[in-house]
């Protein structure tokens, strides 16, 4: 892990160097959060690694870290209403769509978790698979999209306790489907995700 992509596109001319990445866009409910983060090059941050290989409690000490010694950091969010509306691809490009509008210093180039381009206007786009392990740009983004979504699930279990979000956060946990079973969907729930499950085509 460490900072040669956004070396590269430093040498290459660009001036403002973002890791852009995404967390939910598996789970049954909620929505897709994506985060955008400016990282001053160089910076050490220890323990920084993809969000997945991390506990949580080590997540949430890594998200104060980097928001405090990030240049500029931005987190946006596409509904689970937009997940169903758009599909959960296009959702999630909109979700990081939001998380650069929300930057107040404005990138020049910026790097994407994954193979595809969320096509983000003014903006120079190289995509990283795995790169949420391969650049701290990256890495930092993939923690405050994944710690932003958990928290905002953890909020979802007080407006409806009968699902435990708490354990699952959304997710299609045998648990999960045996609260979706006896209670049938909430509001929170992408419809589109549950139609196999209904049976529906």
């Amino acid at each position: 892990m460490d900072y040669l992509y956004e070396e590269n596109a430093i040498k290459t001319g660009y001036k403002v160097v973002c890791g852009i990445d995404e967390a939910g866009r598996g789970p049954l409910a909620g929505p897709v959060h994506a985060a955008a983060v400016i990282l001053p090059i160089g910076l050490e941050i220890e323990g920084l690694n993809d969000s997945k290989k991390l506990s949580e409690k080590k997540r949430e000490q890594l998200f104060d870290i980097i928001c405090e010694k990030a240049i500029d950091y931005s987190i946006g969010v596409a509904t689970e209403k937009e997940i169903d509306e758009i599909n959960i691809l296009n959702a999630t490009f909109l979700a990081m769509h939001r998380a650069v509008e929300g930057l107040k210093t404005r990138p020049d180039y910026a790097l994407i978790d994954g193979n595809q381009y969320p096509r983000i206007p003014f903006v120079m786009e190289e995509t990283v698979v795995k790169g949420d392990a391969k650049s701290m740009s990256i890495a930092a983004a993939s923690i405050l999209a994944k710690v932003s979504r958990d928290r905002f699930m953890l909020l979802q279990t007080k407006e409806y306790p009968q699902y435990e979000f708490e354990k699952h956060k959304g997710y299609g946990t045998k648990l999960h489907y045996e609260k979706i079973r006896e209670f049938g969907p909430s509001p929170i729930h992408r419809m589109s995700f549950l139609k196999k499950f209904y049976g529906e085509k």
